[in-house]
């Protein structure tokens, strides 16, 4: 394996679990021409952006940690398949599309063919919109935008998507079709974005979605809380991120909101699992991944992996582990021929962390597994147990025509 240094972050020299890694295969034979002993020789390169510094490294870190462990699984350990040396380099986004993109037209113009990660929507779309205009392969990381599904022929993605946790958080009531769905969120994009996500999903399933959102300085719940309750949902999904959080969880439960409905929110890494307070609880989860989730003997290889680098299973481990196996599935058949490589993707049924999961031909989605999730005290705080396993086809967004 060849790792171009000079893209490493600090921390990614430190610790193995925090590298961003990316395995290639030699196909059959050779492609793109030329003397085929030469080409089986030649590296293959590839690009991973994705943030090491900026307000989501954290989620990058564990992409990055998931992701070495997924070349170890797909590579048997070698680092490189049929003895073709990998050319890796290592970029950070910085949380910045303009970042992002300049970054990839200069891996892409060095003869880069297949680029991979991001945990931000906004640059994975214009990742994904570099991949169409100069014909490589981009496969996007945890980033969740629908966006990313059926964009175009050369985009693919290695996490979930919106729809997926809408979705999940959908079965909680069953079939949603007459139920009443409350979407409490801040009167932001972030929040807005959630409220049309759940009136697109579950308002297509036959529910009525109403939204009650709250101007992002808001300090005092009370009056929201009980407007919930006069609200008689059948769900309520909470949307919710910054400093006010728990305060706005602390009102919840003291308004009687978890008597009134389910609450349903999504779980987030590892660093959020106390956020909760005394509403820990009581509330129910969808969830993308936490360690332990699937049970499956791949994930038991990556949290070893994880362990023996002194990283732990988190949120987007999955989402780079599955980004390995793609890689190495994509060069192994497609060889450098990006066509091939896509043509080995579209379809492609596998076992990866979460149990079996597959690229669908259509449009690129990722049908897996979701997770119904409630938070219990352990020894260590608050921590998750598994309430139920969703099957993937429940939760597969309609098809992007």
């Amino acid at each position: 394996m060849r790792v171009t240094p000079k893209y490493l972050a600090p921390a990614l020299v430190a610790a193995a679990a925090t590298a961003i890694t990316l395995a290639g295969c030699a196909p059959t034979t050779a492609g793109g021409g030329g003397d085929a002993d030469e080409a089986d020789a030649a590296p293959v390169a590839i690009g991973m952006i994705t943030s090491q510094t900026g307000p989501l490294a954290a989620y990058g870190e564990a992409y990055t940690a998931g992701f070495e462990a997924g070349l170890d699984y797909a590579t048997e350990g070698t680092g490189e398949v049929d003895g073709r040396e990998l050319d890796i380099t290592w970029e950070d986004d910085q949380g910045n599309p303009d970042t992002a993109v300049a970054k990839a037209k200069d891996l892409i113009g060095q003869g880069t063919k297949v680029l991979a990660g991001t945990v931000v929507s906004g640059i994975a779309t214009s990742l994904a919109e570099q991949a169409a205009q100069n014909e490589i392969l981009y496969i996007s990381g945890p980033a969740a935008t629908d966006a990313i599904t059926g964009v175009n022929d050369y985009t693919f993605r290695s996490g979930r998507q919106t729809y997926q946790d809408v979705a999940t958080a959908g079965t909680f009531i069953g079939d949603p079709e007459g139920k009443k769905v409350v979407v409490f969120a801040q009167d932001t994009a972030f929040g807005q974005g959630n409220l049309a996500g759940v009136q697109a999903v579950l308002g297509g399933q036959g529910a009525t979605v109403e939204g009650v959102l709250v101007a992002e300085d808001a300090t005092e719940f009370t009056p929201f809380a009980q407007q919930l309750v006069s609200a008689q949902p059948d769900l309520i999904f909470v949307a919710w991120a910054g400093a006010s959080s728990g305060a706005m969880w602390t009102a919840l439960e003291q308004q009687g909101v978890f008597d009134a409905a389910p609450v349903v929110t999504g779980l987030g890494d590892v660093a959020t699992y106390q956020a909760y307070g005394d509403a820990s609880g009581n509330i129910s989860f969808l969830n993308h991944y936490f360690g332990g989730a699937g049970g499956t003997d791949v994930e038991e290889a990556m949290i070893a992996h994880l362990e023996e680098n002194g990283a732990e299973p988190d949120l987007f481990s999955v989402d780079g582990f599955v980004a390995a196996q793609m890689i190495v599935q994509a060069v192994r058949e497609g060889g450098d021929d990006v066509e091939s490589m896509i043509d080995a993707l579209e379809g492609w049924s596998f076992e990866s962390v979460k149990g079996e999961v597959t690229v669908r031909a259509e449009d690129h989605a990722l049908i897996q597994p979701m997770y119904q999730v409630s938070l219990v005290e352990g020894d260590a705080g608050w921590e998750p147990e598994l309430v139920e396993t969703i099957d993937a086809e429940t939760v597969a967004p309609p098809v992007v025509d």
